[in-house]
């Protein structure tokens, strides 16, 4: 059986005063509309976030008793993680159709803590906790400062990563930094230092925010208003908690993901038509880049100069919205491409998307590819 996206949408972004729940509300009910469906047609529901039981929470607030559950917590990569679980359950019968979902107002509540969620260190991570990091963005300068010193790369090749998704942003009218004006390589280098060599402008945003995908067989997707986008592939890969027990700052579990995903779905990197890669930092990208196979180690500052691989098309998570975790949007402007739907930032013939989840310290990694229907 083969499962597809059949609704996608996001909510309100940016500063809204809106709660964590009415968020999440708000961009089921535009998905479930997107997918011409109601929440009496959702059997399966996936969210994290709302509490440590945010799947439970969720169904009790939306009146649901879902036959299959799943509150993962995994950082920004989770919602790639529910896509792989939803296409199981759909697939071995467990339930019909699944709404993945997240909603934070970090923005409104002046907090860059995720609702609910425990800040209490791991065991290990109280080894490093006594040096004063900023987490997680001096784990990311760390492995920033590795790079640029192995692959003899300069600031610049940080800095172009968060001027394309400016770029991108430019063309959206609901990215946060739409009306921002255009960002060069020598803002990112000016901006105020947080931790070297990243800068404000090498760091995602903050905002309020939230998405929802539905999923369900290809069979019923074909009968539905939109056009079906449907999974290919999935992969994850989970490697370190802390940062010491990286076995080398070099190395991501996208690596492993990617090359999962990749084989289930028979493609390879070079038929990716539009890429959406998490992008906490700056450096994320780049790291994700190369370890997905879009190009060599050290490479992927002039890939991303030469414009040559559309990817996060809406802004991401450094120009368009940020809201704790972003992985669920990834998958919402993925989808939107697929289905032609983006308007001036519309990549032409897009067939195949890809999106990347991460989470923690390059903690875990998660690779989904998508595809348009092709009857």
């Amino acid at each position: 059986m083969t499962v597809a996206i059949v609704g996608a949408a996001e909510s309100d972004l940016g500063v809204t005063g809106k709660s964590v729940l009415e968020l999440q509300t708000q961009a089921i009910t535009r998905a479930l509309a997107d997918a011409g469906l109601t929440l009496k047609d959702v059997d399966g529901l996936a969210t994290t976030g709302v509490s440590r039981f945010s799947a439970t929470l969720m169904a009790e607030y939306l009146g649901l008793q879902p036959k299959w559950t799943d509150s993962t917590f995994a950082g920004g990569s989770a919602f790639e993680m529910y896509v792989a679980r939803a296409v199981q359950a759909i697939e071995a019968g467990q339930c019909t159709t699944v709404l993945i979902s997240y909603g934070s107002n970090q923005r409104s509540a002046r907090s860059r803590s995720l609702n609910a969620i425990a800040e209490d260190h791991t065991p290990y991570a109280r080894y490093e906790a006594p040096y004063g990091p900023l987490y997680p963005l001096s784990y990311y300068a760390m492995v920033a400062q590795r790079y640029m010193h192995v692959y003899q790369q300069k600031r610049e090749a940080l800095a172009e990563v968060a001027v394309a998704a400016r770029e991108w942003a430019l063309l959206n009218p609901k990215a946060y930094r739409h009306n921002a004006g255009p960002l060069t390589t020598e803002d990112v280098l000016a901006a105020e230092m947080v931790s070297s060599p990243l800068t404000v402008a090498d760091c995602c945003l903050v905002t309020d925010g939230g998405g929802a995908i539905v999923l369900t067989s290809l069979d019923r997707a074909r009968d539905l208003p939109q056009r079906p986008v449907t999974v290919l592939g999935y992969g994850e890969a989970t490697t370190n908690d802390t940062m010491a027990h990286a076995k080398d700052l070099l190395s991501t579990g996208a690596e492993d993901s990617g090359s999962r995903a990749f084989a289930m779905a028979g493609l390879t990197p070079q038929d990716v038509d539009v890429a959406q890669v998490y992008d906490s930092f700056t450096i994320t990208v780049l790291m994700t880049l190369e370890g997905l196979g879009f190009c060599k180690p050290g490479e992927a500052g002039e890939l991303v100069r030469s414009r040559t691989l559309p990817f996060n098309t809406n802004g991401g998570g450094l120009s368009y919205c940020h809201p704790g975790m972003y992985g669920l949007l990834l998958l919402v402007e993925a989808v939107r491409q697929l289905r032609g739907e983006c308007g001036e930032r519309q990549v032409p013939g897009a067939e195949i998307a890809l999106a990347h989840g991460t989470g923690g310290i390059f903690s875990t990694h998660a690779t989904v590819l998508l595809g348009v229907d092709r009857c």
